[in-house]
């Protein structure tokens, strides 16, 4: 079992953008994977994409220059 860290975790509208968004992120070797939803968020679709804090700046210019929208940016124990 992973070891719980504080977590960037992105939350999508659809199962299509949280699919493209992994799709991009592995093309382009940025750090993160698909995880479910954790509990304490509520997310239009049931994936969302886990990355390291640090990663934030990257993970957003990711997402703006393919025009995957998300639905929310958390912090949260993952």
């Amino acid at each position: 079992m992973r070891k719980k860290e504080l977590k960037l975790v992105v939350t999508f509208h659809t199962t299509a953008d949280a699919m493209a968004m992994e799709k991009f992120c592995k093309e382009q070797e940025t750090p993160g994977r698909i995880i479910p939803v954790p509990r304490e968020i509520s997310a239009g679709c049931g994936l969302a994409w886990c990355a390291p804090l640090e990663d934030r700046e990257k993970i957003a210019a990711v997402m703006k220059e393919t025009g995957i929208e998300e639905e929310a940016m958390h912090e949260c124990m993952v």
